[in-house]
């Protein structure tokens, strides 16, 4: 059999953007593949590279810059579609982050207990926490512990941890639990749009939902006249008006102006007419609804937001995007002169500012060069994974600097993250093929599989029942477990069951703080 397969492995090895590119495809197959309630997805690289790697130490060799490139990608890409809401929402992730500092020392304290009684030497015991919460903190390890026993616990330990995280959030990603301090996005219950006959009089202005940004309008009809609503009217009793929001939102603004009926104001485009019109425009891209002055600018006004798949309600501080789709509602003669405000060219938001993106990761590699001093004589390092993630959140938040856009169209985000994150995961599979395949059956191996499967079960247990009781949502939970845990996979699992900003600012938020953690716990655990 190694006669037969010594000819394919040579060429693998002559080859190796071949042997890359075959375990992605290979992995993108196997990732598909259901097991019980769960498909691995992209993780699935990360299996057929393991099984590869283990065919000759060579496929694995220096692939180091294929994995950083990897690595680096997905993080600042991750950094920048999550940032803003990260910095939105910091007072609600204080609880998460608490609650992620104790599951990891909580799980580290179960792990070194678990490997004292096992038999399993502490150089090793730290390599398996690296391994199982898929963390870049191995050379940490290997530091402490003077010799290569970590990498051999590293190996074994990260497939375990990954297939049991996965696991878990598959579980718990649509657990409907209370969360009293998260309240679910407007995004999430879906915008709808509903006309209403007005019996009394109201200044919009005074307009509880409408004050808020809870709703937006768009029609008026007065006297058989139709236009688009001033953002300050007085609304009349008789006028007719149609209302863009959250189902609960128009519930009550129905119930405040009068009462609905059937007749669909937006169906007769006349005189006012609205489109979807696609933001490619470096002027308006980085710009809030209300900075665009709409009303001002063409007497129209923007309604809804398409990003991705979310349909968002275009609320006064909504910054927009390259890529985003805005429901522009205009006098039709207008529309053509919205077009041109606007950009509406999907071939324009197809390619990137290489401008931004180059320097945005080149000063997210620049921080994660830079060395740290800790209390105990320890030094940090942010690495090439939380240096682009923290660079990246701080730039999406910013938005735009000038003329420099610093945020990618959806599209291009999501491409870019997931051809990041299908290089990482070959080239770590890759490199971890060997020793994983030798200790793999073994009964060292079999126990640091257990270890490695009681570390991660440990710090679910700790994070999300936390989470639960501290009013958190189960997708930011989610999210959260997939960043403490730090491995991308788990992020695009979560992300593939459920399409919500919570699961990324999640992720975000504990990603980072998660490795200073790590950095500092396998240290620990080596010296006991």
């Amino acid at each position: 059999m190694h006669d037969l397969l010594s000819p394919v492995v040579d060429l693998l090895v002559s080859a190796p953007l071949l042997t890359v590119f075959l375990v992605i495809g290979l992995g993108t197959a196997v990732g598909q593949i259901p097991l019980g309630p769960i498909r691995f997805g992209a993780a699935g690289a990360l299996f057929v590279g393991l099984a590869v790697g283990a065919l000759d130490p060579r496929l694995g060799a220096n692939l180091e810059l294929l994995r950083a490139l990897g690595l680096g990608l997905f993080c600042y890409t991750v950094g920048i579609g999550a940032g803003g809401t990260f910095f939105r929402d910091l007072k609600r992730q204080l609880p998460l982050m608490s609650l992620c500092v104790a599951a990891l020392v909580v799980a580290g304290g179960a792990g070194a207990l678990y490997s004292h009684l096992t038999g399993v030497s502490a150089a090793m015991d730290s390599g398996a926490y690296a391994g199982a919460l898929t963390s870049p903190v191995l050379d940490a390890a290997i530091e402490a512990a003077g010799n290569q026993e970590p990498s051999v616990g590293y190996a074994l330990a990260y497939p375990v941890g990954v297939a049991v995280a996965i696991i878990i959030v598959s579980v718990v990603i649509n657990r409907p639990w209370p969360a009293r301090r998260d309240p679910r996005p407007a995004s999430a219950d879906g915008i709808t749009a509903t006309s209403v006959y007005l019996l009394q009089k109201v200044r919009l202005t005074e307009m509880r939902a409408f004050k808020e940004n809870r709703i937006r309008i768009s029609y008026l009809e007065r006297d058989g006249v139709t236009r688009v609503v001033h953002p300050g009217e007085e609304l009349l009793p008789g006028d007719k008006v149609v209302i863009v929001g959250a189902p609960g939102a128009i519930e009550e603004a129905v119930h405040d102006l009068g009462t609905g009926f059937n007749r669909c104001l937006a169906k007769d485009r006349t005189v006012v007419d609205y489109r979807r019109l696609t933001v490619s425009s470096t002027r308006v891209a980085g710009m809030t609804i209300g900075e665009l002055d709409m009303h001002d600018r063409f007497q129209g006004t923007v309604t809804r937001v398409k990003r991705g798949d979310l349909d968002l309600l275009a609320r006064d501080d909504l910054v927009l995007e390259f890529g985003d789709r805005v429901l522009a509602v205009v006098p039709s003669g207008r529309l053509e002169d919205a077009a041109d405000f606007f950009g509406d060219s999907e071939k324009s938001i197809s390619q990137i500012d290489a401008f931004s993106v180059g320097l945005g990761m080149a000063l997210g590699v620049l921080v994660g060069l830079v060395p740290v001093p800790l209390p105990g004589g320890i030094t940090l390092k942010l690495g090439v994974a939380a240096g682009p993630l923290v660079v990246g959140m701080v730039l999406g938040w910013v938005e735009r600097t000038g003329p420099f856009v610093w945020v990618l169209p959806h599209a291009a985000n999501a491409t870019i993250r997931q051809l990041g994150l299908l290089f990482f995961l070959a080239a770590i599979g890759l490199a971890s093929g060997q020793a994983f395949a030798a200790s793999a059956f073994s009964l060292t191996g079999l126990a640091v599989g257990g270890l490695s499967a009681l570390i991660v079960v440990v710090n679910a247990v700790v994070l999300l029942a936390g989470a639960k009781w501290a009013g958190v949502s189960a997708p930011r939970a989610a999210g959260g477990l997939a960043g403490l845990v730090g491995q991308p996979a788990i992020l695009a699992f979560a992300l593939s069951k459920r399409d919500d900003e919570r699961v990324e600012a999640g992720y975000a938020t504990l990603f980072a703080l998660a490795i200073v953690v790590k950095i500092v716990m396998v240290q620990v655990l080596v010296a006991l």
